[in-house]
């Protein structure tokens, strides 16, 4: 088959976006590029800090409530909708719950052919990078930078600790078929 689908998962500040933007450069054909961000921005303000929305908490814990979830199982079936359709989609999140956000997603991708990918970075470098940004909470990339991957199975893990996104979006457009 080939492959519909690219999810990468790792830790905010692991280098996914810079390495979905270098996949799109990279890839033959056009990718469309959807992430947690992305969702996030489309929410309305109110569900920002909001017990049934998302809430990031002063250590950079991150808590989701009923809303959030329902709106994110939509997104999910629609992105997936989207692929059906014949768009091919590269997906950028952060599996804050391991291997059930890896089911969430397998039950909505069901039937494509999904190539999924591990984005590690030691949580040093990742939390540097954080405070570089400016635009995270402090402590999330420390936080997530392990926890995101429990349980979850790839068929590809790369590690921007001391690798390029453009290097790692090579050795994935490698395996894309």
């Amino acid at each position: 088959m080939t492959t519909q689908v690219i999810v990468l998962n790792g830790g905010s500040s692991s280098g996914k976006s810079g390495i979905v933007r270098c996949l799109q450069a990279v890839l033959p054909d056009p990718w469309l590029a959807f992430g947690v961000d992305s969702l996030l921005e489309a929410m309305p303000a109110s569900m920002q800090g909001s017990e049934a929305g998302i809430e990031f908490a002063p250590d950079g814990g991150v808590s989701v409530g009923p809303q959030f979830r329902m709106l994110d199982a939509a997104w999910a079936e629609g992105v997936a909708a989207m692929v059906r359709a014949g768009a091919r989609v590269i997906i950028d999140d952060v599996f804050l719950g391991g291997a059930a956000s890896q089911e969430r997603w397998q039950k909505a991708l069901a039937g494509l052919d999904v190539l999924w990918v591990g984005v590690r970075c030691e949580s040093a470098v990742a939390a540097g990078r954080e405070i570089a940004r400016g635009d995270r909470v402090r402590g999330m990339a420390e936080l997530q930078a392990e926890v995101v991957h429990q349980g979850v199975t790839y068929d590809l893990e790369v590690d921007t600790t001391r690798t390029e996104s453009l290097e790692c979006a090579r050795t994935i457009a490698a395996r894309v078929g």
